[in-house]
């Protein structure tokens, strides 16, 4: 496996970038909007139920006023990874420096999609902008191509415009 500089990683994001986003070994992704979990979910051995969240309102300067607690992030930008590439996610330094930790997994080989993270705020309290750089995704090139993702989550969070468009 081999990193995909993040010139050539840009490629893949299919919802536009602004400056400043591709970084020299990956792709900076945006915070586009924030819920907060209101009940149970469940993971067992026949299946899932994802607990129900409620959106967090941005505030009129486009900031999202946090306090502790753990919240469902969907990225402003979406994504098409490549059949012989995987992505990994990770926070920004800036967000770990505030005292907030970013949680994603692995985004596979024909996954497309406006994929999701888990942020927790260990903080008092945190300001984030919404569109603000938060995360950095790291395309890995496989030795090979694989069959490609085809899970519950392709297609999460796109219009059919960029559905066709990935």
């Amino acid at each position: 496996m081999a990193v995909i500089p993040g010139r050539e990683a840009a490629k893949h994001i299919i919802s536009g970038l602004e400056e400043g986003q591709v970084q020299p070994a990956g792709v900076d992704l945006r915070l586009g909007e924030l819920y907060y979990y209101t009940g149970v979910g469940v993971l067992a051995r026949s299946g899932k139920q994802l607990p129900p969240t409620v959106r967090v309102p941005v505030g009129g300067d486009g900031f999202y006023t946090l306090e502790r607690g753990e919240y469902k992030v969907r990225f402003h930008d979406a994504v098409s990874i490549p059949r012989d590439t995987v992505g990994l996610c990770f926070p920004r330094s800036s967000l770990l420096r505030m005292g907030v930790q970013l949680s994603c997994a692995v985004w596979d080989p024909g996954y497309t999609g406006r994929g999701e993270a888990l942020l927790v705020v260990h903080a008092r309290r945190v300001r984030i902008e919404r569109g603000a750089r938060i995360a950095q995704l790291v395309f890995l090139r496989l030795e090979a191509p694989v069959e490609p993702y085809s899970g519950s989550y392709q297609y999460e969070n796109l219009s059919e415009p960029e559905k066709a468009e990935g």
